[in-house]
């Protein structure tokens, strides 16, 4: 879904976002401005105790700006709002960041923006519905937008090479919405930074990231590889990722650590119709959590977080409509953690039941 926003010339904004289309509504005297939203109508059909079942409708509205302060430094920033209209429907400010930049020395910018680790976790965050399930603060840092994070961007190495591509990273909270640390009830700092390469003309790109808390005795750590492959028909994403959180767990007066370590490959051919292009899409997803003891509270050492197989498609009927859909095998069993958090409400004698259910994700889509 992420690959349907908007595009700006701007490097520093790539990281953020990429679309189709926007309205430029200001371009005079090196200042330009951008308008761009998208309107998504779309259901998740599955058992009603599972948590995401339902209407998933969304309306997202943003603009874009940059202005030429001199021949080698400008300035630019970005909004994004979306509004819920499902149900348990809440509204977010997705992205709010100005910065600087300064050509081939880079960019730097501050506010809320996505987490390095995001960057890489992307390479197979584009199914038609579901999916980013790695973009998941509470088990990873800098791995979803995040709120109050300096950013210092480099998309050519100094000017020495258009194919390796750098950023570091500060957050003043590690979290992606509150201030409160998501797992440890406090203020948490954390840092990190990750780094790209696309391999000469062959389309692929690969990339690694590393993130972590500052706090010692919590600390959180994460760190990511990735590849991917693409060219006008097809693409090709892999992911793998690892997690560990100190003392997470409370067990006989003590702690004890938690690992989160996960993969996730995706693959999608486009097909050019007489009316718009067909791509159809292909994923495997599986996170897993274990703990230094034999349980984890009621489940097994090493458990699912999420597990699944996903088939679907995206029909773009051209640049500014699509219509979607998308079959989740869920592959979770009851016993699993991911069982667990993913339901809402037990339903029967059997506990955890609705977090294994399929799930099918059809939708439209108008974007300008």
């Amino acid at each position: 879904m992420k690959r349907n926003l908007l595009a700006i010339a701007i490097p520093a904004l790539l990281v953020a976002a990429s679309a189709n289309a926007s309205i430029e509504v200001w371009n005079k005297d090196g200042n330009k401005v951008d308008f761009y939203g998208r309107v998504k109508a779309a259901n998740n059909i599955t058992d009603r105790g599972q948590v995401g079942e339902g209407d998933d409708t969304s309306a997202r509205l943003g603009m874009s700006g940059q202005t030429q302060i001199t021949d080698s430094l400008t300035g630019y920033g970005r909004w994004e709002y979306e509004a819920k209209a499902g149900k348990d429907s809440h509204n977010e400010v997705r992205y709010a960041f100005a910065g600087l930049n300064f050509g081939d020395l880079g960019s730097f910018d501050y506010g809320r923006n996505d987490g390095v680790v995001k960057a890489i976790t992307a390479y197979t965050d584009v199914l038609p519905q579901f999916g980013g399930d790695a973009a998941n603060n509470d088990w990873h840092v800098l791995s979803a937008r995040t709120k109050a994070v300096a950013t210092y961007r480099n998309n050519n190495f100094f000017g020495l090479s258009d194919d390796f591509s750098f950023a570091l990273q500060y957050a003043d909270n590690g979290d992606n919405s509150n201030t409160k640390d998501a797992i440890h009830s406090g203020s948490r700092e954390a840092y990190g930074a990750n780094a790209q390469w696309r391999i000469f003309d062959t389309g692929l790109t690969a990339g690694a990231a590393y993130a972590r808390s500052s706090s010692s005795y919590y600390r959180h750590s994460t760190w990511t590889a990735g590849l991917k492959y693409e060219n006008y028909d097809l693409y090709l994403g892999a992911n793998y990722f690892q997690s560990k959180l100190k003392n997470r767990v409370a067990y006989n007066d003590g702690t004890e650590d938690l690992k989160v370590k996960g993969f996730e490959l995706v693959a999608q051919y486009g097909f050019d119709l007489e009316v718009g292009r067909l791509t159809p899409s292909l994923a495997y997803v599986q996170h897993k959590v274990s703990s230094d003891h034999s349980r984890y509270y009621d489940h097994s050492s090493s458990s699912p977080l999420v597990k699944y197989v996903s088939l679907g498609a995206t029909y773009d009927l051209n640049k500014n409509f699509s219509a979607i859909v998308e079959y989740k095998f869920n592959l979770l069993d009851r016993k699993d953690v991911g069982a667990a958090e993913n339901t809402k409400v037990q339903r029967g004698k059997h506990e955890n039941k609705p977090g294994t259910k399929d799930v099918l994700g059809v939708g439209l889509i108008y974007q300008f």
